[in-house]
């Protein structure tokens, strides 16, 4: 059984037969996400804590 087939069926024995029925047709039914979205996602995932900022030198005279 793989582990998503292990979190279904969690699931199901936490929610119902019904329950979980609902579910899966909603998301059946769901609209696929536009690219846009898909970016978003991705730079969320990627980046969760957002750009990291780049360092910056620092001038010559306050290095000496």
């Amino acid at each position: 059984m793989s582990r998503t087939d292990e979190i279904l069926d969690r699931h199901r024995q936490l929610l119902g037969d019904d329950v979980m029925e609902h579910i899966l047709a909603e998301v059946a039914a769901a609209p696929p996400p536009s690219p846009e979205l898909v970016d978003q996602l991705r730079r969320i995932f990627t980046q969760p804590a957002g750009e990291v900022p780049v360092a910056v030198p620092a001038p010559a005279a306050l290095a000496a």
